[in-house]
């Protein structure tokens, strides 16, 4: 374009520009616009006397005879998703931070081609399914999702699938700089749905293993993580994601990050509140952004009021507004005297459960005034809690006070019970399990993401003034006798001999490893690219080892290689073909194990056993190590009540006016005789099963989840409700962490945590360590060395002998990393000086 043609352009688009800018304006001057008018506010009255008459302040009460089932690691529940996804007859609703289309739910994806996410979501729509999928509309600037190829995906597959992104940043009345839909909320025929912490995106899928390797030199077709969804996000986050094959890290040297998620999914009433939760977003984000759109209906409330007049939401401000314009699909609760349910469902009872819905929301979020009952769910439970507390989250960021920037008070509701209990006597118990880093590619000390969460952590737990420690301290109370925290580790063995296998194969087959390896992204991607618009090549981010000063993710030298893409889908599988083919005059690896994570686990073999036809010094260097990145948004209390959903535990989830969220209070009628504290106890099943298979997980105390080539075993775990688990108490391994007070159950968690803390220093000396108290410590103590990789000095046979005695994942939590640093917990940014501290905490 000439420059005078660029003027001309501005020149049109500068009214645009200011009718944007005055927009944004109207918002900020006039946040409460939508509820200032006398009819705005009887709403919100409404709204108010409604929550007000429900626990926790909720918009929904407690639902009863709802089947519940919980779901371990993305490999059980998204085959359960799938499940359920293919059985929906009328609707489907999809509410999600990240939603990848290109996503295979059952793996490998060479045996399940069918179970990709697209091809499944467009087989329903086929069939006369709806589908509406509302997806965060990320901060493009610093963020890599790609809602815009989610959307653009999605809705070419079909009439029937209809996709909105929420909300906008910039140039409208509505604009939001910080916060995010949060969600991973699936209903299917108002009827089953699904509640939890696992997106369904790249980077979610894991087995109970957690593999860090995923190489595979003479049959690709057993690679589970194929194109980006082999990722380390601590090396490299996720980049050009509508591109399934580009910015993919070397799978040959970089170890990937694994994932620790729970799940539910239910059968049940509680779907109506789901529902609810998910059309009131939807009509929402229609009138503000899609109200003259057609392709976007108006969806009505699914409650038959007339057979259940004391549902709530008969009062809906709404209701009768959206039953007269919206679509409205059909419920299976409340049902007419003679009126028959059609297989696969079934009327009530659908299980034992006492579900109740809580959520964070606000008007930029739902139009609704500010709603936090995921927080006074949380602070009820805690205080109400008995024996123990057991509790997995991504973040745990809160306050002992209601002074400081941090606001939430569930540190506090923690602090409180503790000395109660401490004051009476009483053997109380609190164990929290979060990531050792923030999964965000960076270095600890450079990166001010990273920094400020990290502090922010600390200065919940252990420093800063009034921390969790700190404040039973001053109550005369030793805090380590109440409460510990914990991180999960893994490690594995990469199979990719460079000399006497992968550079022979190269050679003989003239296709280059990273050629095969973005060959095969390609064929999983599809015929999608169909002509001049195709990408030519790709770049992979090879990390190279150090040559001076500290290894740290920002420092790692990077070399890029340069990879032609295949032309098509037919060349794709040529190019892998012949890779393959290249060891033919070699050898073979069947014997070799593409994986070494099982070993953590029950399995039946040691790790000593295990082949390796390279070299010794290619075997040492193939072993690896990274944080097995926890996600789950779990807390359990007195193995009785469970509250699980998609909030973290940070002002963002917590406040209600930042992060949208969604969680379930679940409290199961099915009770079975346990111990607590070596006395007679009676447990609810969900929270006690859930418990308790988390333990034997972090413990080893399973029997490894391997997937095998074209030998699925599908297990009642991977099936959604209402199939329940299969029944796993009395078990020897159930038996050793039933009692989750006992100080066997203690000292065995404690021991192994030790121990496993012990090992992965002296192989890889990852951060943080109790051994770096300060800023000049941690520049001398990281090995130089790839990321993950083990130590220069060690043996392979030490580290063999060493990493055999890994048991599980759980290790100890590095209390004092950087402790003698005041700066990094009582600098600047908490003096409420920092107007972007928000974002982080």
């Amino acid at each position: 374009m000439s420059f005078l043609g660029k003027v001309l352009d501005y020149a049109e688009r500068l009214p645009e520009g200011i009718e944007r800018t005055r927009d944004q304006l109207i918002g900020i001057i006039h946040p409460d616009r939508r509820h200032d008018n006398p009819e705005e506010r009887l709403d919100d009255e409404i709204r108010a006397q409604i929550n007000a008459s429900h626990r926790f302040d909720s918009f929904a009460d407690q639902r009863s005879e709802n089947a519940i089932k919980w779901h371990i690691d993305g490999h059980d529940y998204m085959y359960a998703l799938s499940e359920m996804l293919d059985s929906a007859k009328e609707c489907i609703f999809i509410l999600d931070w990240w939603l990848t289309p290109e996503l295979y739910l059952r793996r490998p994806p060479a045996d399940h081609p069918e179970w990709r996410l697209d091809r499944l979501l467009q087989r329903k729509a086929q069939q006369g399914v709806r589908i509406y999928v509302i997806v965060y509309k990320e901060v493009t600037q610093t963020m890599s999702m790609n809602s815009k190829h989610t959307k653009a995906a999605l809705e070419a597959l079909h009439p029937n699938i209809a996709c909105m992104r929420h909300p906008d940043h910039i140039g409208t009345k509505d604009a939001v700089e910080f916060w995010s839909h949060h969600e991973k909320l699936v209903v299917v025929d108002n009827h089953r749905g699904c509640v939890g912490g696992l997106d369904i995106c790249f980077g979610r899928w894991d087995t109970h293993n957690h593999p860090l390797a995923d190489v595979h030199p003479t049959d690709w077709s057993r690679t589970l993580f194929p194109g980006q969804d082999y990722n380390n996000a601590r090396v490299l986050d996720f980049q050009k994601v509508d591109n399934y094959v580009s910015n993919a890290v070397s799978i040959m040297e970089t170890p990937r990050m694994p994932w620790h998620d729970v799940h539910m999914t239910m059968c049940g009433s509680v779907c109506l509140d789901l529902a609810q939760h998910f059309i009131e977003r939807w009509n929402e984000v229609k009138r503000r952004k899609y109200r003259d759109d057609d392709r976007f209906d108006w969806l009505a409330l699914p409650h038959n009021v007339a057979i259940s007049p004391n549902e709530a939401v008969i009062r809906h401000p709404h209701r009768e507004k959206w039953h007269r314009m919206g679509r409205r699909f059909k419920q299976r609760f409340h049902l007419e005297e003679d009126e028959v349910v059609d297989p696969p469902y079934t009327p009530p009872p659908h299980g034992s459960c006492r579900v109740q819905a809580v959520r964070s929301v606000s008007d930029w979020s739902n139009g609704v005034l500010t709603e936090h009952s995921i927080q006074n769910a949380y602070i009820q439970l805690i205080n109400e809690a008995n024996h123990f507390i057991y509790i997995e989250n991504q973040f745990f960021i809160s306050n002992t006070r209601e002074e400081g920037p941090v606001k939430n008070q569930i540190a506090r509701a923690i602090v409180e019970r503790i000395i109660d209990a401490a004051r009476d006597g009483r053997k109380f118990k609190v164990i929290v399990v979060i990531p050792e880093l923030p999964g965000f590619a960076g270095d600890i000390k450079n990166d001010k993401a990273l920094r400020i969460i990290m502090a922010a952590q600390y200065r919940t737990i252990n420093r800063g003034g009034h921390s969790i420690y700190e404040e039973i301290r001053k109550a005369g109370f030793e805090p380590m006798d109440y409460i510990r925290f914990y991180h999960l580790r893994a490690y594995d063995r990469i199979n990719a001999p460079q000399k006497s296998l992968i550079s022979q194969m190269e050679e003989n087959s003239g296709v280059s490893f990273y050629e095969a390896q973005i060959a095969l992204a390609r064929q999983w991607e599809g015929p999608r690219y169909n002509g001049g618009d195709a990408p030519k090549e790709v770049f992979l981010k090879v990390p190279q080892p150090a040559q001076e000063g500290i290894v740290s993710d920002q420092q790692i030298k990077m070399k890029v290689e340069k990879v032609p893409l295949p032309a098509s889908y037919d060349a794709a599988v040529d190019i892998i073909r012949r890779f393959e083919g290249g060891s033919d005059d070699i050898r073979g690896d069947e014997d070799v194990s593409d994986s070494v994570a099982q070993h953590r686990m029950l399995d039946r073999t040691r790790l000593s056993d295990e082949i390796w036809y390279g070299s010794e010094a290619e075997e040492r260097d193939a072993y690896v190590s990274e944080l097995l990145y926890i996600h789950s948004k779990v807390m359990i209390v007195d193995d009785r009540r469970v509250i699980m959903g998609s909030a973290n535990l940070n002002d963002r989830s917590q406040k209600g006016d930042g992060d949208s969220e969604i969680a379930l209070v679940v409290e199961d009628g099915d009770m079975v005789r346990s111990t607590m504290n070596g006395q007679p106890y009676m447990a609810a099943r969900f929270a006690t099963t859930l418990r308790r298979k988390l333990f034997r997980e972090h413990l080893g105390l399973i029997e490894p989840q391997n997937v095998l080539h074209s030998k699925e075993n599908v297990t009642s775990f991977m099936r959604c409700a209402p199939e329940p688990n299969d029944d796993e108490i009395g078990t020897r391994e159930d038996n050793a962490v039933a009692d989750p007070l006992a100080d066997s159950t203690l000292e065995l968690w404690n021991r192994t945590a030790r121990v496993n803390r012990e090992i992965f220093t002296e192989v890889f000396r990852p951060v943080p360590t109790n051994l770096v108290r300060s800023w000049p410590a941690y520049d001398s103590y990281v090995p130089k060395v790839k990321t993950g990789h083990v130590v220069p000095e060690i043996q392979l046979q030490r580290i063999k002998e060493r990493l055999s005695h890994v048991r599980g994942s759980v290790v100890e939590c590095p209390l004092d990393f950087l402790i003698d640093d005041k700066e990094f917990v009582e600098g600047i940014d908490w003096l409420g000086l920092n107007p972007t501290l928000p974002i982080y905490i």
